[in-house]
């Protein structure tokens, strides 16, 4: 061979090489980061070539598919109630992804999950196509059409736990959105959701917000400080407190006093502060207990938790290290503190279980096509903020609030409720509507099933006739309610 053609040869061979080493690299390295390539249309007709799993509520499918036409995709997501429901779910769009449960558990209810292999290969030997698993969810549906229903047209959230095992019995966010509108990928389904992203819709019915909103939580936060308080030795549930009213705010000028001018909350008890929801007593404890263990109970209850995941990230609820007349205003629930619903429904979920906090859920299983279990999720503790004799002392108080308080619009009939209202200011110098709150519980003869938190953002209510017992509390009724229907 000459030397032109054997230079020829190698530089052949060596572009055989480099076309086996890319390949190689290509089919190896690079599968997963081409699999997942949003860009890479096979892998989008294949996600949609067969009916997507379900996710079940109280043993029926709150989802369905729909085939398409007009396009590669064969089948879309629809939903059921998908207004009530979304809060729950999230979304599966042909066009603009998932988020929340059809996000976090895409791989079960696609099909491709690693632990379904076995049903895939059956279905691949026996010819059937392939079928996606199922999200069985912990929620309750009569409690989740209490909660969207009680919130109507108003602006808010409901959040509603089992307090003996932290599984979620409702999620109710409002305004809400169907995610069935723009579930596919066409022109329509782009008009939906163009019309429901915040800069057309200012309300933002996508923010799920009785997960991802904080607030300041008012006058229910006043639980944890009465927890803290007790906690401390220093305050017990009837002997009088050396609380003056008003109360002058410590390092500053500033008097704070309570709503109405009560009487009763000069030197109240606790049991009686929490009754009147006075203002000075509980601005006071917090300035006793100091910012520092006022942020370690905070934390006990779930405040500071950056990765509580249920399986959907909670936003972070806080009680921030500060000064001395911001910690008193904090012990109130104003000045920084900021809590999701969820937050606060734990917090009285805690007290309700005699002082032990178990860890929120809202997925039961995971099941396989052939109705297998893959994952069963298992009740879990997270702290215990107060003993069991100060929880059953903050039961009793939240129990007065209910049966002669602020709370009296939440009684049921034959049932032990226990619950604090709130009315938090919003907007610079209290100049917007403010916040109602209500976090409650309802025990009966065998225990504490349900905890819940109610707030109302914003409604067409007279502003002087905004308040937590007369706004949330009759939405946090017809849930517990709706779980107690036939427990009684």
């Amino acid at each position: 061979m000459n030397k032109p053609l054997r230079r020829i040869a190698i530089f052949c061979g060596l572009l055989v090489l480099a076309l086996l080493v890319r390949d190689n690299w290509i089919q190896f390295v690079q599968a997963d980061e081409l699999k997942t390539d949003p860009k890479n249309r096979r892998v989008a007709i294949a996600r949609y070539a067969q009916p997507r799993g379900n996710i079940i509520v109280d043993g029926k499918s709150i989802t369905g598919y729909a085939e398409t036409k007009g396009n590669d995709f064969q089948y879309k997501r629809t939903y059921k109630d998908g207004e009530m429901w979304a809060p729950v779910t999230g979304y599966a769009s042909q066009a603009f992804g998932a988020n929340q449960l059809e996000a976090l558990n895409d791989g079960i209810l696609t099909g491709d999950d690693d632990r379904l292999f076995f049903n895939r290969t059956i279905d691949m030997l026996t010819g059937k196509p392939q079928k996606g698993g199922n999200v069985v969810t912990t929620l309750n549906a009569k409690a989740q059409k209490a909660a969207f229903e009680g919130l109507g047209d108003k602006k808010g959230a409901v959040a509603a736990i089992n307090p003996k095992t932290g599984a979620v019995l409702a999620l109710a966010s409002t305004p809400s959105y169907d995610p069935s509108s723009f579930a596919g990928n066409g022109e329509k389904d782009t008009e939906a959701w163009s019309k429901l992203q915040k800069a057309q819709d200012p309300d933002d019915p996508m923010l799920n917000r009785a997960l991802r909103q904080t607030y300041p939580p008012g006058s229910t936060f006043k639980v944890v400080t009465a927890a803290a308080g007790l906690e401390s030795g220093d305050y017990d549930l009837d002997s009088k407190t050396d609380s003056p009213d008003p109360y002058r705010l410590p390092d500053s000028t500033y008097e704070l006093g309570n709503e109405g001018n009560n009487p009763a909350c000069k030197n109240a008890s606790v049991r009686v502060a929490l009754q009147w929801s006075c203002n000075t007593v509980f601005a006071k404890m917090s300035d006793d207990i100091g910012n520092e263990d006022m942020q370690k109970m905070s934390e006990k209850f779930g405040f500071h938790e950056k990765e509580l995941d249920i399986p959907v990230r909670a936003a972070e609820s806080v009680y921030p290290k500060d000064n001395r007349p911001q910690n008193a205003q904090a012990g109130i629930g104003q000045a920084s503190v900021a809590a999701t619903p969820l937050q606060m429904a734990m917090v009285a979920s805690a007290v309700a279980n005699d002082g032990k906090l178990m860890k929120p859920y809202m997925v039961d299983q995971l099941v396989a096509p052939n109705l297998n279990v893959v994952e069963q999720t298992k009740p879990e503790e997270l702290s215990e903020p107060v003993s069991s004799e100060n929880a059953q002392k903050l039961q009793q108080a939240m129990e007065t609030v209910v049966e002669k308080g602020t709370g009296s619009s939440g009684k049921i009939p034959g049932v032990t409720v226990g619950g604090k209202t709130g009315t938090a200011q919003h907007g610079e110098g209290n100049s917007e509507n403010p916040y109602a709150w209500f976090i409650s519980y309802a025990k009966t003869d065998d225990g504490s099933p349900v905890a819940v938190a109610v707030v109302i953002e914003s409604s067409d209510t007279l502003r002087s006739d905004i308040a937590g017992g007369k706004l949330a509390a009759p939405v946090a009724k017809g849930v517990m309610e709706a779980v107690l229907d036939g427990k009684q």
